[in-house]
């Protein structure tokens, strides 16, 4: 047998080596099809992608196949979910975007809360959504699923009164083309509520990659021209800061 079917066989075998590793997760797309101001490039860290935004190593996305962590049944004790949800600004006529919606944790926490409203349960994993669509059958009628992209989270200009962000953004492999258009999915006015382990905080058990400080986190939003509102800290782990995008 000649080398390159050698060559061939080696690669398959690496391929099925590394296929569940990287299971679920986005990897970046080539540098040159990005624009260079936003992004660099260097080898990963163990927990990262190796591509940079603003000096923060993007991290890898937790896959579908983490759905049950989402939720365990101490989440709330350990992350005060209910006082996320009660410090949140909500009118019972808000259009509410959660993006990264995971299995619906906050989706349907949020949904009782909007009778008027509606909750647009955004994610990149079909399988995310499918766990939406069967919680809500025939119990929910204000839920709608919208399947985005890396790059867009695929909502028309001007719909959303606010945005909700719990432990996702740090995930996105195209934060500067996601962050634009949840710009102009926000009506104006309209806010953004970023949920992010504190990295300034040591002591809370999460991987370096997966916190955001509040500076770090402001820096980025501003760069889209959204302007900060407040940070709040009473949240056990995580910051919850609010954004707003100019206007009326």
């Amino acid at each position: 047998m000649n080398r390159s079917f050698y060559r061939r066989l080696a690669s398959l075998a690496l391929m099925a080596l590394l296929s569940p590793l990287l299971a679920g997760a986005e990897l970046p797309e080539p540098a040159a099809h990005e624009p260079a101001a936003w992004y660099q490039f260097s080898a990963p860290s163990r927990d990262g992608i190796g591509k940079y935004y603003m000096g923060r190593e993007i991290s890898h996305v937790m896959g579908h196949q983490g759905a049950d962590w989402l939720e365990r049944p101490v989440r709330e004790r350990d992350e005060r979910t209910d006082l996320l949800v009660a410090e949140l600004p909500l009118a019972r006529t808000d259009v509410v975007a959660d993006i990264g919606a995971g299995t619906g944790y906050f989706v349907f926490r949020l949904s009782p809360l909007l009778p008027e409203g509606k909750v647009m349960a955004v994610d990149i994993q079909q399988e995310m959504l499918d766990i939406i669509v069967d919680r809500a059958a025939g119990t929910v009628d204000n839920v709608f699923p919208v399947l985005g992209t890396i790059s867009d989270i695929q909502l028309p200009a001007d719909t959303v009164d606010l945005i909700l962000l719990v432990d996702a953004y740090h995930e996105f492999s195209h934060p500067r083309e996601m962050g634009e258009s949840m710009f102009r999915a926000l009506k104006p006015g309209g806010r953004i509520a970023l949920v992010e382990y504190r990295e300034e905080d040591p002591t809370v058990p999460i991987k370096p990659l997966h916190k955001m400080s509040a500076s770090q986190a402001k820096a980025e939003m501003a760069a889209l021209g959204l302007e900060w509102l407040e940070t709040r800290d009473t949240l056990p782990q995580q910051h919850l800061i609010l954004f707003r995008k100019p206007g009326r």
